[in-house]
Protein backbone atom coordinates (compact mmCIF):
# COMPACT_ATOMS: atom_id res chain seq x y z
CA UNK A 1 0.00 0.00 0.00
CA UNK A 2 1.45 3.37 -0.81
CA UNK A 3 2.05 6.02 2.24
CA UNK A 4 1.17 8.70 -0.07
CA UNK A 5 -2.15 10.75 -0.27
CA UNK A 6 -2.96 10.16 -3.87
CA UNK A 7 -5.15 13.33 -5.27
CA UNK A 8 -6.30 13.95 -8.62
CA UNK A 9 -7.28 17.82 -9.49
CA UNK A 10 -7.36 20.05 -6.88
CA UNK A 11 -9.75 19.00 -3.82
CA UNK A 12 -12.89 20.92 -2.75
CA UNK A 13 -11.84 22.16 1.24
CA UNK A 14 -14.58 21.94 3.94
CA UNK A 15 -12.96 23.83 6.67
CA UNK A 16 -14.49 25.61 10.01
CA UNK A 17 -13.53 28.89 11.23
CA UNK A 18 -11.83 27.21 14.21
CA UNK A 19 -9.25 25.42 12.25
CA UNK A 20 -8.74 28.40 10.31
CA UNK A 21 -7.93 30.32 13.81
CA UNK A 22 -5.50 27.20 14.44
CA UNK A 23 -3.67 26.07 10.97
CA UNK A 24 -2.84 29.50 10.34
CA UNK A 25 -2.05 30.45 14.55
CA UNK A 26 -4.74 33.48 14.24
CA UNK A 27 -6.52 34.51 17.23
CA UNK A 28 -10.31 35.87 16.91
CA UNK A 29 -9.43 39.51 17.83
CA UNK A 30 -6.90 40.74 15.79
CA UNK A 31 -8.42 39.75 12.62
CA UNK A 32 -10.08 43.02 11.17
CA UNK A 33 -9.85 44.93 8.11
CA UNK A 34 -10.62 42.89 4.79
CA UNK A 35 -9.62 39.48 5.04
CA UNK A 36 -9.38 37.04 1.53
CA UNK A 37 -9.50 33.40 1.62
CA UNK A 38 -8.16 32.02 -1.69
CA UNK A 39 -9.46 28.57 -2.52
CA UNK A 40 -11.60 28.36 0.09
CA UNK A 41 -14.09 25.89 -1.71
CA UNK A 42 -16.51 24.89 0.47
CA UNK A 43 -15.13 25.59 4.10
CA UNK A 44 -17.33 28.15 6.19
CA UNK A 45 -14.60 30.40 6.90
CA UNK A 46 -16.10 33.41 5.33
CA UNK A 47 -19.81 32.49 6.63
CA UNK A 48 -18.45 31.50 10.03
CA UNK A 49 -16.68 35.19 9.90
CA UNK A 50 -19.07 37.53 8.91
CA UNK A 51 -21.72 36.05 11.37
CA UNK A 52 -18.76 37.08 13.77
CA UNK A 53 -19.13 40.78 12.31
CA UNK A 54 -15.72 40.15 10.21
CA UNK A 55 -15.66 41.53 6.72
CA UNK A 56 -14.48 38.28 5.10
CA UNK A 57 -14.45 36.91 0.96
CA UNK A 58 -13.74 33.99 -0.55
CA UNK A 59 -12.28 33.51 -3.97
CA UNK A 60 -12.10 29.94 -5.93
CA UNK A 61 -13.32 28.85 -9.20
CA UNK A 62 -15.68 26.49 -8.58
CA UNK A 63 -18.04 29.53 -7.36
CA UNK A 64 -19.02 29.67 -10.74
CA UNK A 65 -20.89 26.56 -10.18
CA UNK A 66 -24.42 26.70 -8.48
CA UNK A 67 -25.22 25.51 -4.88
CA UNK A 68 -26.28 22.26 -5.84
CA UNK A 69 -23.35 21.38 -8.23
CA UNK A 70 -21.06 22.58 -5.84
CA UNK A 71 -22.78 20.95 -2.72
CA UNK A 72 -22.41 17.91 -4.89
CA UNK A 73 -19.23 18.07 -5.49
CA UNK A 74 -18.35 18.82 -2.36
CA UNK A 75 -19.57 15.89 -0.68
CA UNK A 76 -17.90 13.69 -3.18
CA UNK A 77 -14.94 14.96 -2.07
CA UNK A 78 -15.68 14.41 1.65
CA UNK A 79 -16.56 10.91 1.25
CA UNK A 80 -13.33 10.05 -0.81
CA UNK A 81 -10.72 11.46 1.34
CA UNK A 82 -12.20 10.07 4.70
CA UNK A 83 -11.61 6.85 2.68
CA UNK A 84 -7.95 7.74 1.93
CA UNK A 85 -7.42 9.49 5.37
CA UNK A 86 -9.12 5.80 6.96
CA UNK A 87 -6.59 4.04 5.01
CA UNK A 88 -3.51 6.53 6.23
CA UNK A 89 -5.05 6.84 9.68
CA UNK A 90 -1.72 5.60 11.06
CA UNK A 91 0.32 8.90 9.37
CA UNK A 92 -2.04 11.42 10.82
CA UNK A 93 -2.07 13.06 14.46
CA UNK A 94 -5.66 13.05 15.46
CA UNK A 95 -5.38 14.82 18.61
CA UNK A 96 -7.90 17.59 17.49
CA UNK A 97 -10.36 15.72 15.53
CA UNK A 98 -10.19 12.63 18.04
CA UNK A 99 -11.12 10.17 15.41
CA UNK A 100 -11.88 9.67 11.39
CA UNK A 101 -15.76 10.35 12.47
CA UNK A 102 -14.44 13.13 13.55
CA UNK A 103 -12.72 14.35 11.11
CA UNK A 104 -15.50 14.21 8.64
CA UNK A 105 -18.73 15.21 10.96
CA UNK A 106 -16.21 18.31 11.02
CA UNK A 107 -16.22 18.84 6.95
CA UNK A 108 -19.71 18.48 6.77
CA UNK A 109 -20.91 20.48 9.29
CA UNK A 110 -19.00 22.83 7.50
CA UNK A 111 -20.34 22.31 4.16
CA UNK A 112 -23.76 23.06 5.46
CA UNK A 113 -22.57 26.20 7.19
CA UNK A 114 -21.04 27.25 3.86
CA UNK A 115 -24.32 26.01 1.24
CA UNK A 116 -26.55 27.91 4.07
CA UNK A 117 -24.69 31.48 3.27
CA UNK A 118 -23.69 31.03 0.00
CA UNK A 119 -27.31 29.98 -1.21
CA UNK A 120 -28.08 33.73 -0.14
CA UNK A 121 -27.93 35.47 -3.51
CA UNK A 122 -27.15 38.94 -2.00
CA UNK A 123 -24.46 36.94 0.27
CA UNK A 124 -23.02 35.01 -2.71
CA UNK A 125 -22.97 38.15 -5.28
CA UNK A 126 -20.82 40.09 -2.59
CA UNK A 127 -18.65 37.70 -0.92
CA UNK A 128 -17.92 34.75 -3.21
CA UNK A 129 -15.89 35.60 -6.10
CA UNK A 130 -15.20 32.88 -9.04
CA UNK A 131 -11.57 33.32 -9.48
CA UNK A 132 -7.87 31.19 -9.28
CA UNK A 133 -4.52 31.88 -9.11
CA UNK A 134 -2.92 33.33 -10.46
CA UNK A 135 -4.94 35.78 -11.66
CA UNK A 136 -7.55 37.24 -9.12
CA UNK A 137 -10.55 39.26 -10.20
CA UNK A 138 -9.32 41.97 -7.13
CA UNK A 139 -7.75 45.41 -7.65
CA UNK A 140 -4.47 45.96 -6.11
CA UNK A 141 -4.30 46.49 -2.68
CA UNK A 142 -8.20 45.29 -1.80
CA UNK A 143 -7.38 43.48 1.26
CA UNK A 144 -5.79 43.90 4.83
CA UNK A 145 -5.41 39.67 4.89
CA UNK A 146 -4.89 37.40 2.43
CA UNK A 147 -5.12 33.24 3.46
CA UNK A 148 -4.51 30.46 1.16
CA UNK A 149 -5.62 26.97 2.99
CA UNK A 150 -4.54 23.26 1.72
CA UNK A 151 -3.88 24.35 -1.86
CA UNK A 152 -0.58 26.12 -3.24
CA UNK A 153 2.91 23.53 -1.97
CA UNK A 154 0.39 20.76 -1.54
CA UNK A 155 -0.20 20.84 -5.50
CA UNK A 156 4.38 20.48 -6.14
CA UNK A 157 3.35 17.58 -8.78
CA UNK A 158 0.93 19.42 -10.70
CA UNK A 159 2.05 22.80 -10.90
CA UNK A 160 5.28 23.97 -11.64
CA UNK A 161 7.34 26.92 -10.13
CA UNK A 162 6.30 29.30 -12.28
CA UNK A 163 2.90 29.30 -11.10
CA UNK A 164 3.79 29.23 -7.37
CA UNK A 165 6.01 31.92 -7.79
CA UNK A 166 3.05 33.63 -9.53
CA UNK A 167 0.61 32.88 -7.41
CA UNK A 168 2.12 34.36 -4.60
CA UNK A 169 2.68 37.80 -6.53
CA UNK A 170 -0.48 37.71 -7.14
CA UNK A 171 -1.73 37.35 -3.85
CA UNK A 172 0.82 40.60 -2.55
CA UNK A 173 -0.50 42.29 -5.24
CA UNK A 174 -3.96 42.49 -4.15
CA UNK A 175 -2.84 43.05 -0.33
CA UNK A 176 -2.91 46.32 0.84
CA UNK A 177 0.66 48.30 2.12
CA UNK A 178 0.98 47.03 6.09
CA UNK A 179 -0.76 43.68 5.20
CA UNK A 180 0.30 39.89 5.15
CA UNK A 181 -0.63 36.90 3.36
CA UNK A 182 -0.69 33.44 5.29
CA UNK A 183 -0.10 29.83 3.29
CA UNK A 184 -0.59 26.43 5.26
CA UNK A 185 1.11 24.05 4.87
CA UNK A 186 4.62 24.10 3.06
CA UNK A 187 4.81 21.00 1.82
CA UNK A 188 3.51 18.69 -0.57
CA UNK A 189 0.61 15.51 -0.37
CA UNK A 190 3.91 13.19 -0.15
CA UNK A 191 4.52 14.54 3.15
CA UNK A 192 7.84 16.71 2.20
CA UNK A 193 8.78 20.37 2.06
CA UNK A 194 8.20 22.68 -1.18
CA UNK A 195 11.21 21.91 -2.88
CA UNK A 196 11.50 25.32 -4.61
CA UNK A 197 11.08 27.44 -1.10
CA UNK A 198 14.35 28.97 -1.16
CA UNK A 199 14.05 30.18 -4.42
CA UNK A 200 10.66 31.88 -3.93
CA UNK A 201 11.71 33.09 -1.00
CA UNK A 202 14.12 35.17 -2.59
CA UNK A 203 11.38 36.38 -5.69
CA UNK A 204 9.46 37.15 -3.08
CA UNK A 205 11.88 39.55 -1.32
CA UNK A 206 12.74 40.61 -4.89
CA UNK A 207 9.48 41.91 -5.46
CA UNK A 208 9.33 44.08 -1.76
CA UNK A 209 7.89 41.22 0.29
CA UNK A 210 9.10 40.07 3.78
CA UNK A 211 8.86 36.42 4.33
CA UNK A 212 8.97 34.80 7.76
CA UNK A 213 7.48 30.94 8.80
CA UNK A 214 5.48 30.89 11.51
CA UNK A 215 4.12 27.88 13.53
CA UNK A 216 0.76 26.28 12.70
CA UNK A 217 -1.47 24.76 15.82
CA UNK A 218 -3.99 22.54 14.04
CA UNK A 219 -2.20 18.80 14.24
CA UNK A 220 -3.24 16.72 11.50
CA UNK A 221 -1.16 16.39 8.44
CA UNK A 222 1.97 14.33 9.04
CA UNK A 223 4.92 16.96 9.97
CA UNK A 224 3.46 19.90 9.04
CA UNK A 225 4.39 22.01 12.18
CA UNK A 226 5.02 25.40 9.62
CA UNK A 227 3.07 28.02 7.51
CA UNK A 228 4.49 30.71 5.59
CA UNK A 229 3.50 34.63 6.41
CA UNK A 230 4.44 37.25 3.58
CA UNK A 231 4.69 40.93 4.80
CA UNK A 232 3.83 43.44 2.30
Amino acid sequence: MSDKYEQIGVAVTCRSFGEYVRMFDLEERPLAGRILDIAGGASSFTADAVAGGLDAYAADPRYALDSEALVGEALEEIAAATAKIEKLAHQFDFSYYGSVANHRANREASLRRFDAHFGQPEERDARYKAGSLPNLPFAPDSFDRVLCSHFLFLYEEQFDYAFHRDAVLEMMRVCKPGGEIRIYPVMSLGWTPYAHMDELLNDIRGAGGSPEYFAAKLPFIPGSTLGLIVKV
